[in-house]
């Protein structure tokens, strides 16, 4: 079978095994679920997968009051009703009032797109249930008009998940699945170097010590991610820091550590001793 393969892009550095998943979705035609933790890159996989393949992205994200039928189309009642006493429209054209969702807007899309659906389990336990035919046929009814929308091509659906709610087995069923693993050391440099492409070794593996450090805290409510470990490189670059400067103390630690309450059980546990004097920064 030929179809066009993923190898990562000049933003985004995957592992072998995530490249590897990723063909396999696309290769099969089924919608790939990503989980991992936050910060390990899972939304904007998609976004790289776009760019790679010189696809469009097209974005639905879920709240916890959006409903399956939304990612189809909108029925505009409320526009239709105020055009009817107030507008010189023709309301009797019920066409003129349905806007296609998301999904509507990749299945009627002349070339292939990538859709990420995004946080899939903050919506209500059925919307993923209610997504299964429209998934497995790749069309839909419209029954206002009486028309049936289907795909002109199968788009590539990237579905993430945070693990909030346990996901229908007849849903997982229809997809691939992938957990993203949290980087090591090795993959984390990479990963790094995209970003912050001149920074020196030295402050580099420092940096990446003390964040590795704080993640085998056992008593953190939030650990550190990938995102806040490249903000707060950043930010260590632009003060001017050296790898002097990581010695006893984490400069800037809000930037990595986010609540309250982890905070000041660091500080009160001497074998952490050297996050005390952070604050002065």
């Amino acid at each position: 079978m030929n179809f066009e393969k993923y190898f990562g892009s000049d933003d985004y550095i995957v592992s072998e095994q995530l490249k590897n998943i990723v063909n396999v979705a696309i290769a099969l035609e089924r919608p790939l679920l990503i989980r991992g933790e936050p910060g390990t890159g899972k939304t904007l996989l998609a976004h790289s997968i776009a760019k790679a393949l010189g696809k469009r992205l097209i974005v639905w994200n879920i709240k916890s009051t959006t409903k399956a039928k939304d990612g189809l189309y909108i029925y505009d009642t409320v526009q239709r009703l105020y055009d009817s006493r107030f507008g010189d429209k023709d309301v009797s054209n019920i066409k003129n009032y349905i806007r296609l969702g998301k999904l509507g807007e990749a299945f009627t899309s002349d070339e292939q797109v990538v859709l990420l659906i995004d946080e899939i389990d903050k919506a209500d336990i059925e919307f993923p249930n209610d997504l299964l035919n429209e998934l497995d046929e790749m069309s839909f009814h419209i029954m206002e008009t009486d028309e049936i929308i289907k795909a002109k091509h199968r788009p590539i659906v990237i579905i993430t998940s945070n693990a909030e709610k346990e996901l229908p087995d007849a849903f997982l069923r229809r997809c691939i699945f992938h957990y993203i693993e949290f980087p090591d050391p090795e993959l984390m440099e990479k990963i790094i170097y995209v970003h912050h492409p001149n920074i020196k070794k030295t402050l580099l593996w420092n940096a990446m010590d003390k964040f590795y450090e704080l993640r085998k805290v056992p008593y953190l409510r939030k650990k550190p991610s990938t995102s806040e470990l490249i903000d707060w490189l950043g930010v260590l670059i632009k003060a001017g820091l050296t790898e002097k400067d990581l010695k006893e103390n984490v400069p800037f630690i809000g930037t990595l550590i986010k609540k309250e309450q982890d905070l000041e059980n660091l500080a009160k546990r001497s074998s952490y001793s050297f996050l005390k004097s952070s604050s002065s920064y």
